[in-house]
């Protein structure tokens, strides 16, 4: 077995005539982390009121408490829109049957009338259905007939004129809301 020697080192020795400046050292290192620290301190609560002052709302409320409000409006507005889409589904749904074709023919039945003071009046929604009114004019008085119309077609028999304003309701552009 290898011996091995003992050595005893005198650490007050070693160190006893440099404590007086190393106490000084550490004193003077001691109070600059003290006022760093300080410095530091300072700087962090200034900085703190700044993002307060930014992040206050108008009332002098948080920032939480102004997301709050802010995601309550988010959603509301949310329902809002559901509640949209649900009214516009039903009126989309209820456009599909009213009138959206017009065909108007005029015309004059009977000679001894002057100008075309006579008409007829085809009003057709999306599926081709609704029906034709006529007005026939005479010196001796006004007539009207309503026909049904289904699917584009009359199950009672048409004149030339109705056939027209139906075939003209068919093909035209549907009729755009507020023109006129």
């Amino acid at each position: 077995m290898p011996h091995w020697r003992t050595v005893a080192i005198d650490i007050d020795a070693l160190v006893g005539p440099y404590l007086a400046p190393l106490v000084v050292a550490l004193g003077i290192v001691a109070l600059i982390l003290f006022l760093l620290v300080t410095w530091q301190a300072r700087r962090i609560g200034r900085v703190g009121r700044r993002l307060d002052g930014l992040t206050r709302g108008e009332d002098g409320t948080s920032l939480a408490a102004v997301l709050d409000a802010h995601l309550d409006k988010v959603f509301a507005l949310a329902r809002e829109v559901d509640e949209l889409n649900v009214r516009t589904a039903v009126a989309e749904s209820n456009l599909r049957r009213s009138f959206q074709r017009v065909g108007l023919v005029r015309f004059n039945p009977f000679e001894d009338t002057g100008g075309n003071q006579s008409f007829a009046l085809a009003l057709l929604d999306a599926n081709g259905d609704g029906l034709v009114l006529s007005s026939l004019h005479s010196r001796s008085g006004t007539r009207v007939y309503a026909k049904a119309v289904t699917g584009g077609r009359s199950e009672a028999a048409l004149s030339e004129e109705e056939t027209r304003a139906v075939r003209e309701a068919l093909t035209g552009p549907p009729a755009r809301a507020g023109a006129g």
